[in-house]
């Protein structure tokens, strides 16, 4: 398999200065929640649904090495702040995992799974938790028979204060089965807050007790997430959530922005100013600072561990060399050489139709798309931003030439505002590419990301992103039908 032909939106790049300032207009959309407007933007590497079986098996050969993410979409109540795939309460537990199994071995007969070896795997959600040991464990067995899971990898999962606290038995099974690194969202203490996005299942009791149970369970790498950037949400309320979160003294802290595209708040964000969000996370910062925690600008996530970079195994190999990733379960997202796909659900956040395609022996791909090089450079480097910088060395042993050969004008823009720098190997921001981080990050979109995000940019009103993306639609959709799908040389918009 090879790289698609480049479409002719992706071949024309914006000036960086017009890029930078949609991106930081724009700033609650332009993150690393990446592609951009799907149904317009990636259009023309869509997968005809014919040929989505052969080539959804026909990416993975070739490839030795990947990362596994489980996806369980399963928990107690689903957040106001949830963008993810989450069932409602009661779906039937069994059934699904059941259905994962199938996934699994549909996998292993259309791809030779055997013979690949796992470098990453999280089991995540939703609350994978919330399901019972024994469906987890499973999952688990089932991995390691499947794939050639070796014992230096760091299986890691997700939970809740709650369930860890209630539960404790269920912490040292987890860690019995072989997990070695648990990650528990704490989000915010703030009560009001906690209302106003429906976890109110949760307390300061709870997250003690659930220190105390996954400590006893064994579990030596200890992550809490931590969430800013709400409507509403204050400094103070900022600084008492990350002074109780030291408190608790876990290996890593990870900082979430709220991300409000496709969530039941999305309707707050024209509430939420850039100022807002960028002096919380610099308080947040220094406090971790202070407090012994460290990070690279940009990165989120924390870790009072000299050399160790405080992510999952599965996350760090995604962002720092881009290793391919496939994703098992509902709405899964997977990233190959050179596609990219979500499986049934992604969509609809509805069970049925996975679980027709499992049932009759088709992997469960609701869309697939075969990237060209500039929409894979787009993507791979919107992860990179997880850790605030892209890695010279592997962009140009992925894709075959240097970052600067890839991004001349855009390379050349952020170092001359200083919003990057060159350092131990990569493109790094600087403190100053921090506080305008989401004009940076959209600087190294793929062309017809940038042109989208411009053009939401230019028709924003005081309705926001869903009624400027509106007005745009229709017209985007006529284009993609035409002019996006015309391949041609590369084309900058100063040429």
């Amino acid at each position: 398999m090879h790289w698609n032909t480049t479409a002719l939106l992706d071949q024309i790049h914006p000036e960086p200065a017009q890029v930078f300032k949609a991106g930081l207009k724009l700033h609650h959309l332009a993150n690393t929640a990446y592609p951009i407007g799907h149904l317009t933007t990636m259009r023309p590497y869509h997968v005809p649904r014919s040929q989505v079986q052969p080539v959804g098996a026909e990416t993975w050969q070739g490839i030795d090495r990947l990362g596994l993410y489980v996806h369980v979409p399963f928990c107690e109540k689903r957040c106001g702040y949830c963008e993810y795939t989450v069932l409602e309460p009661g779906a039937d537990q069994p059934a699904y995992f059941a259905l994962l199994q199938g996934e699994f071995e549909l996998y292993r007969q259309a791809v030779h799974t055997e013979g690949k070896t796992l470098i990453g795997f999280d089991i995540g959600g939703g609350t994978p938790t919330y399901a019972s040991l024994q469906e987890l464990e499973g999952v688990v067995e089932t991995a390691q028979r499947c794939f050639n899971l070796p014992e230096t990898v760091t299986i890691s999962i997700e939970t809740t204060p709650k369930i860890a606290a209630l539960e404790p038995e269920k912490m040292r099974g987890l860690y019995a089965m072989g997990i070695r690194r648990i990650s528990m969202g704490v989000q915010t203490v703030s009560a009001r807050l906690l209302q106003a996005v429906g976890r109110t299942a949760t307390s300061l009791d709870f997250d003690r007790q659930a220190v105390e149970n996954i400590r006893n369970a064994g579990f030596e790498k200890f992550n809490v997430d931590v969430m800013y950037g709400f409507a509403g949400q204050t400094k103070g309320g900022v600084e008492a959530t990350i002074r109780h979160v030291i408190g608790l003294a876990p290996e890593y802290i990870t900082l979430y922005r709220m991300r409000y595209k496709g969530t039941l708040l999305a309707f707050q964000a024209r509430n939420v100013s850039l100022g807002q969000v960028t002096e919380q996370y610099a308080l947040a910062k220094m406090l971790l600072l202070e407090a012994g925690y460290h990070a690279t600008p940009g990165k989120n996530t924390f870790s009072r561990i000299p050399s160790d970079p405080g992510t999952s195994d599965y996350l760090t190999e995604r962002v720092i060399h881009g290793t391919p990733y496939l994703g098992l379960g509902l709405g899964a997202q997977s990233l190959s050489q050179y596609t990219l796909s979500y499986n049934s659900g992604a969509a609809d956040k509805r069970l049925e139709h996975y679980q027709r395609q499992v049932q009759v022996g088709q992997l469960p791909l609701q869309d697939l798309y075969h990237l060209s090089i500039e929409a894979a450079m787009g993507k791979i480097i919107s992860v990179s931003f997880y850790f605030g910088e892209v890695n010279l060395k592997s962009f140009e042993q992925k894709f075959g030439l240097t970052l600067e050969q890839a991004f001349p004008q855009e390379v050349a823009y952020v170092l001359e505002k200083g919003l990057m720098e060159m350092r131990e190997g990569s493109l790094r921001l600087t403190e100053q590419g921090v506080r305008q981080y989401n004009g940076v990050i959209a600087l190294f979109y793929a062309g017809a990301v940038k042109e989208h995000l411009t053009e939401i940019a230019r028709s924003w009103i005081s309705g926001g992103y869903e009624s400027a993306s509106q007005r745009i639609n229709e017209s985007a959709r006529q284009r993609a039908s035409g002019r996006l799908l015309q391949p041609g040389k590369i084309i900058r918009a100063s040429q």
